[in-house]
C-alpha cells in the first residue's frame, strides 16, 4: 500500500510538471513586433493608403520585413541592440512631435511613424509629421531612430532574400472610366462585393492566394492589372503579402 501511494504521487507530480510546462509555451505566444518605421497619410491612392506596408519592421525572433516583399533575419544580440537603441532614442517623445517653430510649411507629404516595444510590453510610437523635409527642426533622436530602421531596410534589400506569406490583403479600386482592355476577373479570387467606396479589400487565403498572384504578378504595374467582374463592373486589382501579425 505504501508503495502504491508513492506511485500514485509521483505520477501525479509528473503530470503536474508537464501541465505547467504546457502553460509556460503558450504563454510565449507568437512573435511580436518590436521595432518600427513606417509611413502614414500624404497624398496618395485609396488602395495605396491600405495596402501600404511598414517600411521596415523587426520581429522578436530576429525578423526584419521591409515593405512586405524583402526579409532578413538579425542575430538575438543584433536584436536586442536595435531595440534598446530604439528605446533610447523614442522614450520621453510625445506621441505626435511637432517641429520646433520656424520650420517651413509642408504639407500632402506622409508623415514618419517610429515604434519601440518597451520593457512593460507596449508598444511606444511617435508620429512626426514631415520628417524627412524639416528635419533639422526636429530632435535629433528621431532622425537618429529612422536612420537605425533604414540601415536595416538597405541590409535587406542588398543581402536579404523575397518575403513571402499564405495570406494577401488585396484591393479592388472602381474604374468604370479606365483605358485600356480588360481581362476577365481571375478564377478563384473573391468578387467586389457590397459598398466600393472607392475601394474594397479583403484578406484571402488558401487557393484564392495562388489565383491572384498568378493574374496580378508581384510588382506589376496596376494599369496592367485591368480586370471585369461577372457583372461587368471594371477594377483594378492590386495585393501585398499579409505580415506574421496582421
Amino acid at each position: 500500500m505504501t508503495l502504491l501511494v508513492a506511485l500514485l504521487s509521483l505520477t501525479a507530480a509528473c503530470g503536474g510538471a508537464e501541465s505547467d510546462m504546457s502553460a509556460t509555451q503558450a504563454d510565449d505566444g507568437p512573435t511580436k513586433r518590436v521595432a518600427l518605421w513606417g509611413a502614414e497619410g500624404g497624398f496618395v491612392t485609396a488602395t495605396m493608403n491600405v495596402l501600404r506596408p511598414p517600411r521596415a519592421v523587426l520581429y522578436s525572433d530576429g525578423l526584419v520585413i521591409v515593405d512586405a516583399s524583402k526579409q532578413l533575419k538579425l542575430t538575438d544580440a543584433e536584436t536586442g541592440e536595435t531595440v534598446a537603441s530604439m528605446e533610447t532614442y523614442l522614450t520621453g517623445q510625445p506621441p505626435t512631435a511637432e517641429p520646433k517653430p520656424g520650420a517651413p510649411m509642408v504639407t500632402d507629404v506622409p508623415t514618419t511613424v517610429l515604434g519601440v516595444r518597451g520593457k512593460d510590453g507596449k508598444m511606444l510610437e511617435v508620429r512626426a509629421p514631415a520628417l524627412d523635409q524639416v528635419a533639422d527642426f526636429y530632435p535629433k533622436e528621431l532622425s537618429e531612430a529612422k536612420k537605425l530602421m533604414d540601415g536595416l531596410a538597405t541590409r535587406a534589400a542588398a543581402a536579404g532574400t523575397d518575403y513571402v506569406a499564405t495570406r494577401v490583403r488585396m484591393v479592388a479600386e472602381g474604374a468604370a472610366s479606365a483605358e485600356g482592355k480588360p481581362a476577365p476577373w481571375p478564377a478563384g479570387v473573391p468578387e467586389p462585393s457590397g459598398m466600393v467606396d472607392p475601394i474594397w479589400q479583403k484578406d484571402i487565403e488558401g487557393a484564392a492566394v495562388s489565383a491572384i498572384i498568378k493574374a496580378v504578378p508581384a510588382g506589376q504595374e496596376h494599369g496592367r492589372s485591368l480586370f471585369k467582374t461577372s457583372s461587368g463592373a471594371l477594377f483594378v486589382l492590386s495585393w501585398r503579402y499579409l505580415l506574421p501579425d496582421e
